[in-house]
């Protein structure tokens, strides 16, 4: 898969990224914070459109909100989750776009990540999901 620039992306940087999306999808499904908090950086935020403008919740708020709420596996609800698009323009720099659900809402988001002391981090999430039924 080439980067932004055309060139081949390193194998490691691709590895690394995946592992950070994987924490993001198994701490979503099983609502652990620990595994989301890993995933995100401490300043990240997440955004959505809503009736004309743009939502901001700091991810403190966001981990709040999934620890007070049942989680998609204590529901047995199913689990479809994966990577649509991946481009690392950089070797600190990336955007990976995923697919994932907590039925009924289903949800794209557009996650950016930063390669920190710490390794890849999300540091942006926005978001857009439908709701489907049955």
């Amino acid at each position: 898969m080439p980067d932004a620039g055309g060139k081949p992306m390193a194998a490691s940087a691709v590895a690394e990224i995946e592992a950070v999306i994987q924490t993001y999808f198994d701490g979503l499904y099983e609502g652990d914070v620990t595994k989301l908090a890993a995933a995100f950086h401490p300043v990240s935020h997440l955004y959505w459109a809503k009736d004309g403008g743009v939502e901001d919740l700091p991810r403190e708020a966001w981990l709040e909100m999934v620890r007070n709420r049942p989680s998609a596996a204590s529901r047995g609800l199913a689990r479809d989750d994966r990577i649509l698009m991946m481009d690392i323009s950089g070797p600190e720099t990336a955007l990976v776009k995923v697919a994932c659900q907590l039925p009924p809402r289903y949800f794209t988001d557009y996650l950016v990540l930063n390669r920190t002391g710490e390794g890849w981090r999300i540091v942006s999430k926005v978001y857009r999901f439908e709701t489907r039924e049955g």
